[in-house]
């Protein structure tokens, strides 16, 4: 099986970062723009950068848009756009359309016509850094559903050369600590007797109320 193909359509901010991330990642990236000054500067970051106007239902199957695994619609300017864009790779075969929506109400019609996934970023990026502020040691937030959450937090001092039965953090809090990131590496689903260090990483599973209690308790535990 070949590598995975993304087409990332729309080459602005989001979609450059995207696009590159991926290729980053190992997998090949077409970028699709109608700016030509745009599809310059892309350059040969990404494996194909091509001009074309992403509602020119002919010209986007003169690229072989039906070839790819997944198809990004990063348009963020213009909603009729980014609607008849997404609607497009759905006809012409694309497997996975995921699409940037600017409001709700953008997003709900993206939902509409049957796009995969509806990504609001800018949304995304304000719950993070909000939780970010209001949570001195929370180093990422992701919300999983509107109950429940995993989030990175650096381990404090009041839990040096602890162990994770010492926290036992299942039994009190709800939460389990999924990963351990320590400077000798990652530890995937960490055991009992594994220990915390100063400035550890821990990645935190569990329910929005319970992980908020985790983060609070622990902090202020005495030493």
């Amino acid at each position: 099986m070949g590598t995975q193909q993304f087409v990332v359509v729309g080459l602005g901010r989001f979609g450059m970062s995207l696009g590159m991330e991926l290729i980053e990642l190992g997998y090949e990236v077409m970028g699709v723009d109608r700016s030509e000054e745009v599809v310059e500067e892309v350059g040969d970051r990404f494996t194909y950068a091509s001009v074309a106007d992403a509602t020119d239902e002919e010209m986007l199957r003169s690229l072989g848009i039906r070839n790819f695994d997944c198809g990004i619609v990063a348009i963020g300017e213009n909603m009729q756009t980014s609607i008849l864009a997404a609607i497009l790779l759905k006809e012409l075969g694309v497997k996975k359309v995921v699409a940037k929506a600017i409001t709700v109400l953008h997003g709900r019609a993206l939902e509409k016509i049957g796009v995969d996934q509806v990504i609001f970023p800018e949304r995304d990026m304000g719950i993070r850094v909000a939780h970010q502020l209001v949570t001195p040691n929370l180093l990422d937030y992701i919300k999983l559903s509107d109950d429940y959450s995993i989030v990175e937090m650096l381990v404090p001092s009041c839990l040096n050369s602890r162990t994770i039965a010492d926290l036992n953090s299942r039994t009190r809090f709800g939460c389990t600590i999924v990963a351990l990131r320590t400077e000798a590496g990652v530890t995937i689903a960490p055991t009992a007797l594994d220990q915390m260090h100063e400035g550890d990483i821990m990645v935190i599973a569990g329910p929005n109320d319970r992980i908020e209690q985790f983060e609070r308790e622990v902090v202020n535990v005495e030493e």
